[in-house]
């Protein structure tokens, strides 16, 4: 008889609405404590409306259309996705208002964003270089509808976008010439600045971006094409660039859950983060056959590496720190023997970069307390083409 491996979704199931349910999930398991969750998005919301700007989070945070709906039901305008793939995924979950913020390129690419632009209700794409607008326009035409463009501008990251200044203006104006094609404005994002420890460094070189912008901003109304939306910003910015009056959206998308990463933004320089931790991997300890150390069941393929390991919130005493055992094992050192978890123990970890820590799992645990309330699927993991 064959048998058939129970879907992720449903290993977990049984214990939504058990209290206690969350401390016998089978791990690891990614968490999101629910009301900390609505607070960042209600807080982020209400700072945008003081600020009189409009908020079109990132989605390339979370990958989940259940969180997307909860931030436009808080006021956003939509949200945005980095790749095609997230676009796809959300908008066949119901999700609208999505910007894609790269620039798309490959023609299978375009030929599914032909089909996208037919069925997303107010989509929206970016384009850095004149030699991708007869794409473009091949696109809408195939799709039957115009198709929404924004330049991207690069902020000095020269990631993506077209050099500010003529490159910029001639951009805005082929695409304006297409009747295929509606400019709609302008994105630049500064991801070199989101992390900047030092706060006046960072506000600073924000701001700079922020003129920049106003600059391009002024010279295309200027030419006569005046940019309706100019997008961008992110969560370390997001107390600093609405004040410029510059961006009429800002596009900041980890605050949802912050990491180990952006709360070292803050903490690091002796201040509170702005929004709180509502993310984590749990995991289970696996072994404890030394007096200092622990061995637990999230190792590399937990989370992502790139910012080093993650940081323990519960379970483990407080000369206790995590550190990678392998690809399936993590390790609990500690200096004080008491403070080592036991065979069994349930430990939860701020996870060092949420994102591409996201894209590991199928699914979003929803916690209320010690019980679990949902299982919600994310769709768009894995969607990176």
């Amino acid at each position: 008889m064959a048998f058939a491996a129970p879907p992720i979704a449903s290993l977990n199931a049984h214990l939504i609405g058990v209290p206690g349910g969350r401390d016998e999930l089978a791990t690891p398991a990614l968490i999101a404590d629910l009301a900390v969750l609505k607070r960042n998005i209600a807080a982020m919301a209400a700072q945008c409306a003081k600020m009189g700007i409009a908020l079109r989070p990132h989605a390339k945070t979370h990958k989940c259309a259940s969180l997307a709906r909860l931030q436009i039901e808080a006021g956003a305008l939509g949200v945005c996705c980095a790749k095609l793939g997230e676009a796809e995924a959300l908008t066949a979950a119901g999700v609208p208002g999505i910007l894609i913020t790269s620039p798309i390129v490959a023609k299978p690419a375009l030929k599914r964003l032909a089909a996208l632009n037919a069925a997303a209700e107010g989509m929206m794409v970016v384009v850095d270089t004149p030699a991708l607008v007869p794409a473009l326009v091949e696109a809408a035409r195939a799709s039957g509808r115009v198709l929404k463009v924004l330049v991207d501008l690069d902020p000095g990251l020269h990631r993506t976008g077209v050099a500010p200044g003529e490159p910029a203006y001639a951009l805005a104006a082929a695409v304006a010439a297409e009747p295929e094609l509606s400019f709609e404005g302008v994105q630049c994002y500064a991801g070199q600045v989101m992390h900047m420890g030092d706060a006046a460094q960072r506000r600073a070189k924000s701001l700079a971006v922020m003129k920049l912008i106003a600059d391009t901003r002024d010279e295309l109304t200027r030419r006569n094409l005046p940019p309706r939306i100019l997008t961008g910003g992110g969560t370390g910015t997001a107390d600093i660039d609405p004040v410029a009056g510059v961006l009429t959206e800002l596009q900041a998308g980890s605050y949802v859950f912050m990491d180990r990463e952006y709360n070292d933004v803050w903490t690091k320089a002796g201040d509170h983060p702005p929004f709180e931790t509502s993310l984590a991997v749990q995991t289970t300890v696996i072994s404890a056959a030394l007096d200092k150390l622990a061995t637990t069941d999230a190792g590399l393929k937990s989370f992502a590496c790139d910012a080093g390991p993650p940081k323990l919130a519960t379970g483990a005493g407080p000369s206790a720190s995590y550190f990678f055992f392998g690809d399936e094992q993590g390790g609990v050192l500690c200096e004080d023997a008491a403070d080592r978890p036991a065979l069994g123990a349930v430990l939860t970890c701020v996870v060092p970069h949420c994102d591409p820590t996201v894209n590991l799992y199928e699914v979003l645990h929803i916690v209320d307390g010690d019980t679990l309330v949902d299982i919600w699927p994310i769709e768009a993991r894995g969607r990176s083409f």
